[in-house]
């Protein structure tokens, strides 16, 4: 496998935003073959649709208030909260006030480096 590897700096000021539509952007703070760290911007409202990947995921709630679901367990988490979700689990997140999140997986999301639709937005599987 090529090794791919980020900047050593994210400055997020120097960073557009890649518009997702459906209310989510996001801009990808860091990746190496194993590890990528992605912010996720989420308008009040904007739904991530029921979706699995064979990522490992665990992700943070910087600001706002998320519904969740992974596998058949629901949660509201909120500013500070945080979860994890294990490889081909499906899980869903409704925003429920503007908010913003922190993701990271392992190994790095390849489709986020190639410009496809991110499987939260189509509801595919990974």
């Amino acid at each position: 496998m090529e090794k791919i590897q980020s900047k050593p700096f994210f400055v997020s000021s120097e960073n557009e935003w890649e518009e997702l539509g459906n209310g989510i952007s996001r801009q990808i703070i860091g990746y190496d073959n194993q590890l990528m760290a992605v912010k996720v911007k989420f308008d009040k409202g904007a739904v991530g649709t029921p979706h699995s990947h064979f990522h490992s995921q665990v992700t943070y709630v910087v600001e706002g208030s998320f519904r969740m679901r992974i596998g058949e367990e629901w949660k509201t988490i909120n500013k500070g909260d945080a979860f994890y979700c294990e490889p081909d689990v499906e899980h869903e997140a409704e925003c429920l006030e503007d908010g913003m999140l922190i993701d990271t997986f392992g190994p790095a999301r390849m489709d986020f480096l190639d410009g496809s639709k991110p499987a939260y937005l189509t509801g595919k599987k990974d």
